[in-house]
């Protein structure tokens, strides 16, 4: 009762921010099982998710394109083995779709002798 409710409100808020950290972890990054036993394995595996989390979340701010964290980080994983350029992909994904499309357009445009 003696602390002040200003300090208390930011204490709520911090514990919040944490909270919701933690959930975004759990959701994209399951930890189904711990690839080693000792206390050093375990604290590698939370810290390579902690820092794959992070370079989500700084690539998710720099992105135009709006995308949910969830869906952003699935792409990630799917297209992480592919020498692409991120950037350009997740901004425009469509892109290669729509250049694909241009060709197979212009083939047609030409008369064919069989």
């Amino acid at each position: 009762m003696e602390s002040d409710p200003n300090e208390i409100i930011e204490i709520y808020h911090k514990r919040w921010e944490i909270e919701l950290l933690f959930k975004q972890i759990k959701q994209n990054f399951p930890l189904k099982y711990f690839y080693g036993e000792s206390a050093n394995a375990i604290k590698i595996q939370i810290w390579v998710t902690l820092i794959a989390n992070l370079l989500l979340m700084v690539m998710k701010k720099k992105l135009t394109r709006s995308w949910s964290f969830s869906g952003l980080a699935t792409m990630m994983r799917i297209t992480l083995m592919y020498y692409v350029d991120f950037y350009s992909l997740f901004n425009h994904p469509e892109k290669d779709w729509e250049t694909l499309l241009d060709v197979r357009q212009k083939e047609d445009c030409q008369l064919s002798i069989f």
